[in-house]
């Protein structure tokens, strides 16, 4: 077991994919953060990225839209909310996911969990301390 809280950044695409299955490396990632193993941090633009999830018809059947807000709510509960005082644009290839960098280097995260590493990768400015790793790969990192 960790001695210590492991501060992620959790992308929009993992949330959804473990809210989509009832299994995988998406969700266990989502129940560690739940159990408090590790701590989500959030600010406003990933808010509003996972509310705005709720709304659009790519939902299965595997949760409910009550049951997804309140993971969400438990999320905000067990998470660390994060305000970022300057831009550092590390100018990736998709503009809107700057933000997800920039939360991270403000909230001294361990890693940014997603299923976009390729996009991640590729800003302008590298962070040598911060992983981005896809959730299979957090789960063995950060066992």
């Amino acid at each position: 077991m960790l001695s210590f809280m492991v501060r992620l950044v959790i992308d929009t695409n993992v949330f959804v994919a473990a809210m989509r299955s009832e299994g995988g490396a998406s969700r266990a990632v989502l129940k560690h953060a739940l159990t408090g193993r590790y701590t989500p941090l959030f600010g406003n633009a990933l808010w509003l990225e996972y509310e705005a999830m709720l709304g659009r018809p790519i939902w299965t059947g595997e949760t409910t839209g009550d049951e997804r807000k309140t993971v969400m709510a438990a999320l905000a509960k067990q998470g660390k909310w994060i305000s970022i005082y300057y831009g550092w644009r590390p100018n990736l290839p998709d503009e809107g996911d700057n933000h997800l960098v920039e939360l991270a280097v403000a909230g001294n995260a361990e890693a940014i969990i997603t299923h976009n590493i390729s996009d991640l990768k590729g800003g302008e400015l590298a962070w040598p301390g911060l992983r981005i790793l896809k959730p299979s790969e957090c789960l063995e990192v950060f066992k």
